[in-house]
């Protein structure tokens, strides 16, 4: 049985939708998420294989065969009883057990290791922005990180609720304005991972995709010391960045030659979530640049 799970979630993942997400995991939290629904998938079959053998036979005994003994004395059997529902039973609290533990190990805020990258997540219309406080550096649409080294993602929004999500890595968690929420995840191996949004939140959205470097160590200290010497993340540039559109189109209109910048204002993340609890006045909305502003065609 536990072959027969196996071979069919080897079949799914091979769909090209499928080709990166926790069915081809490459971290240790989408590989006890794969692992978790291997077994559910198994303890399952309990359930659904003697229905789906069971019911053709009953049919064909008792309708086109015609071989069913007439019993009209029939009503009641202890061991059917036991099985229909003491089987379901034993199976529900199993599962119910795995998820409790599952939910308790995966927990998005635990860390995965001592030392974790620290990189602060701000969604934007529709691009992400990943700011590296500890590097001085910046970048738009593209997260990169070491493999084999914990990494702690704290999220924010300057827009509207979004939800960030590296199906390879781990799952989705909700990112929203005023609030800071804190996903750790870990890269195995190195390679190009896709990670998106996935909470609707306006026509572009489908194109707020995240490109996720996993590098050797060595490769990614070379990217972060290039990034300190890139055009630096100031006011007016966080500004533009505000404006709806894509990555491309916003790395277009700063004249940026990759999405790395130089992160000049560490605080700037604590900045954006505190604006939303003090009360200060925000720029107007029709503004370019303004939370929240999109424009009726995109720049």
């Amino acid at each position: 049985m536990r072959r027969l799970a196996v071979v069919l979630l080897v079949v799914l993942a091979a769909h090209p939708a499928l080709a990166q997400g926790f069915l081809t995991p490459e971290g240790p939290v989408a590989a006890a998420q794969r692992e978790h629904l291997i077994r559910v998938t198994m303890v399952t079959m309990i359930a659904v294989l003697p229905v789906l053998i069971g019911v053709p036979l009953i049919l064909w005994r008792y309708r086109r065969g015609g071989r069913g003994a007439y019993r009209p004395g029939f009503d009641f059997s202890a061991p059917l009883e036991i099985a229909m529902w003491g089987v379901p039973a034993a199976i529900i609290v199993l599962l119910g057990t795995w998820l409790w533990q599952s939910t308790e190990a995966l927990d998005p805020y635990e860390p995965l290791g001592t030392d974790p990258l620290q990189v602060q997540v701000i969604g934007l219309n529709w691009k992400w922005l990943f700011l590296y406080p500890d590097q001085g550096i910046a970048s738009i649409g593209t997260l990169a990180i070491p493999a084999g080294r914990p990494v702690r993602l704290q999220l924010t929004t300057d827009t509207v609720m979004q939800s960030f999500m590296v199906p390879a890595l781990a799952g989705q968690i909700y990112a929203m304005p005023g609030m800071v929420s804190d996903l750790n995840l870990m890269a195995s191996r190195v390679g190009t991972l896709t990670g998106a949004n996935t909470q609707f939140n306006g026509t572009g959205f489908a194109g707020q995709q995240v490109d996720v470097q996993v590098m050797t160590p060595d490769d990614w200290t070379a990217w972060v010391q290039g990034g300190t010497t890139a055009p630096s993340l100031d006011a007016a540039r966080y500004a533009r960045l505000g404006v709806a559109g894509t990555t491309a189109q916003a790395l277009q209109a700063l004249s940026l030659p990759d999405s790395r910048m130089h992160l000049t204002a560490p605080g700037l993340f604590a900045s954006v979530v505190a604006r939303y609890h003090d009360g200060a006045p925000l720029a107007d909305r029709d503004q370019p640049g303004a939370p929240g502003f999109q424009p009726e065609s995109t720049p």
